[in-house]
């Protein structure tokens, strides 16, 4: 008898959690690239993302904003890695700054004028291909404080940071990972209360959670089709559910989303779980 009131309890218990989890939006995934465009002329590993993103096994055609370094050495200054902005413009992705400088230098590190330069550079360079100045800037790093974001501002540019990280970005001579499902386990367990709480935004019905890889690591664009399946494993695995079609397809829907959840205001300094995030800040 003992053992059935357990059960009873326990099963009561999960239908109350499980009406909670379901009264929250469920989740679609905001997928970003930072770094790009890559220069490369052998098996450019930019344009193997865009061709996963394009056909893959969980779902075609997703759209993605892409931080990108307009003039930076092997990047966006050499002639292929213009070719591949203007692909990610044409194939419906959304471009967007990260740097405008010959290295991937922090915006902090740059003096007024510095970062005027480059923030103004960048929009000419972006708007070449584009029509139209970014919309969307990411720091180098993540780093930012209050003059730097006032000079976001100053040039209509709205902050956009991360709320996962596949955590492939400098990580010192090693490309790939061997925590790939741990690690974004961990991240969106650590956000999980927030969305139960509805402290994230809601867009067209759906909690937006931006997610953030480098395309110009080999191994992302690798194994960039697993990352995507992950993604919706560890939502199912912590009882989050998703919309329908768990990544964004439409370039409208995903600028709303983005625009929802980027920062305004200078807030504690964003930490992303994992060994080598830790290791480099």
């Amino acid at each position: 008898l003992k053992i059935m009131m357990i059960r009873l309890k326990l099963g009561l218990l999960f239908a109350l959690l499980s009406i909670h989890c379901w009264g929250s939006a469920p989740i679609r995934f905001l997928l970003t690239f930072d770094d790009g465009p890559s220069g490369s002329e052998f098996a450019n590993p930019s344009a193997q993302v865009l061709a996963t993103l394009a056909n893959n096994s969980t779902q075609a055609g997703i759209k993605a904003i892409f931080f990108v370094q307009t003039r930076a050495n092997r990047s966006g200054a050499t002639e292929i890695g213009q070719q591949i902005m203007q692909r990610e413009f044409a194939e419906g992705h959304i471009l967007a700054f990260h740097t405008a400088t010959p290295q991937h230098r922090s915006h902090r590190d740059l003096s007024d004028d510095e970062l005027a330069s480059a923030l103004q550079n960048g929009s000419v360079d972006i708007a070449r291909i584009t029509g139209s100045a970014p919309q969307f800037v990411r720091p180098p790093f993540w780093s930012y404080d209050a003059r730097t974001l006032a000079a976001y501002q100053q040039h209509g540019m709205q902050m956009l940071l991360t709320d996962l990280s596949a955590v492939d970005g400098k990580i010192w001579g090693v490309n790939f990972s061997l925590q790939k499902h741990r690690n974004l386990k961990q991240q969106l367990a650590d956000l999980r209360p927030r969305w139960l709480a509805g402290e994230l935004p809601v867009v067209d019905g759906y909690t937006p959670i931006v997610v953030t890889f480098h395309d110009l690591n080999r191994y992302t664009a690798l194994v960039l089709d697993e990352y995507l399946q992950i993604l919706c494993q560890v939502a199912a695995e912590l009882a989050i559910p998703t919309a329908s079609r768990a990544f964004y397809s439409d370039k409208a829907e995903l600028e709303r989303a983005a625009l929802a959840s980027t920062t305004h205001e200078l807030a504690r300094p964003q930490v992303i779980s994992g060994f080598w995030n830790r290791l480099m800040q």
